[in-house]
């Protein structure tokens, strides 16, 4: 199997379950991925089938069919993040893309079924990318912060906003520094509470929230993305952290060719030997004492890129109330059994904020 063939072989494997769980149409995916044979090939045939959804997006929208539109644009959107996601090789193609995931979304928030808006937060010297929806039947609710890991991006967690939302909680889905708009200009950081703290700042200045009441849902390197920035934020209440890294060097050399490669491109660091030397310093050691807020950690016993143990010793050294749910059957973020965790760690998450 060549090296393209082989990069094809890997996205599919390790990420079917979770495009299917984000919202990639089921037949799209069949579709697009039977028919791809080179990994060059892989984000312009998912980009044209964002085009097509776009298209339809507008087609809608200009007969007024508002509720299609945002259907379709949100596929738009989340077609084209798959499609450029992982797709390094060439930066212009995956521009592109990443524009029009963003522009996509972006089109479709008046016609969600909870609207939402972009923000700009400022963020040292410039801003970063946010997207606020709000339950419309909660004058001031409390937020969740919901931070994605390394390849994934704000509009990607679209859905885990929406098991907020029906509960009664507002949520702000960010791009830090190395993800989604902020990939290009900002290399990846493992001071998570930095970025978060600038989050939190910026929703205090709304008054159409409860900032006493902030949460914070991480997935994947956003799990251990939450809980380093809890440990060091006190605004954050309580914290989400799926499928998260303990120390990232451990599995450096397990994961994925993909991935590391998502490690060398957002950390901006030339070479595979840099990346690994770079992430050492994403590491919890010495720090999951200090978080003394809530903690829920969920993880899936068949994580092939962050296993079990991660899950265990956040929970061990956490210096508050901490909860493991460790699913037998579970993928890495569970995207195998979205069903089983999803709208369990809402009401957690509900029952934590409103103890405040």
């Amino acid at each position: 199997m060549g090296v393209q063939e082989e990069r094809i072989r890997v996205a599919v494997d390790h990420w079917a379950p979770r495009m299917i769980a984000n919202g990639v149409d089921l037949n799209d995916f069949h579709r697009l991925t039977g028919a791809i044979e080179h990994w060059a090939d892989w984000c312009g045939a998912w980009s044209e089938a964002g085009a097509a959804h776009a298209e339809r997006a507008r087609q809608a929208e200009a007969a007024a069919e508002y509720v299609s539109a945002g259907e379709h644009y949100f596929h738009a959107a989340i077609t084209y993040h798959f499609g450029k996601f992982l797709f390094f090789h060439d930066p212009a193609q995956l521009r592109t893309a990443s524009e029009e995931t963003a522009r996509n979304y972006a089109r479709g928030l008046p016609y969600y079924d909870w609207p939402g808006e972009r923000i700009e937060i400022p963020y040292q010297g410039t801003t970063m990318p946010g997207i606020f929806r709000k339950p419309w039947h909660v004058a001031r609710p409390p937020v969740v912060i919901i931070i994605p890991g390394l390849d994934s991006v704000k509009e990607e967690m679209h859905h885990y906003g929406h098991d907020f939302l029906r509960r009664g909680m507002a949520v702000l889905a960010i791009d830090g520094p190395g993800q989604g708009e902020m990939e290009f200009e900002h290399r990846m950081r493992h001071d998570y509470e930095v970025p978060v703290a600038a989050a939190i700042d910026a929703l205090e200045r709304r008054g159409d929230i409860d900032a006493a009441r902030i949460g914070l849902l991480g997935v994947s390197l956003g799990g251990y993305y939450a809980p380093r920035a809890a440990a060091f934020e006190p605004r954050v209440s309580a914290t989400i952290a799926v499928s998260g890294c303990y120390r990232v060097t451990d599995y450096f050399d397990r994961v994925p060719v993909l991935t590391r490669e998502a490690f060398v491109h957002r950390l901006k660091a030339q070479t595979v030997e840099k990346a690994f030397e770079e992430v050492d310093a994403f590491d919890l050691t010495g720090i999951m004492q200090r978080l003394d807020s809530p903690l829920l950690v969920v993880h899936g016993s068949r994580d092939r890129l962050f296993p079990p143990q991660s899950a265990e010793r956040m929970v061990q050294e956490a210096g508050g109330p901490a909860t493991l749910w460790m699913f037998e059957d579970g993928n890495h973020v569970c995207n195998n059994i979205p069903y089983k965790y999803r709208p369990a760690q809402a009401d957690w998450m509900a029952r934590q904020l409103r103890r405040q």
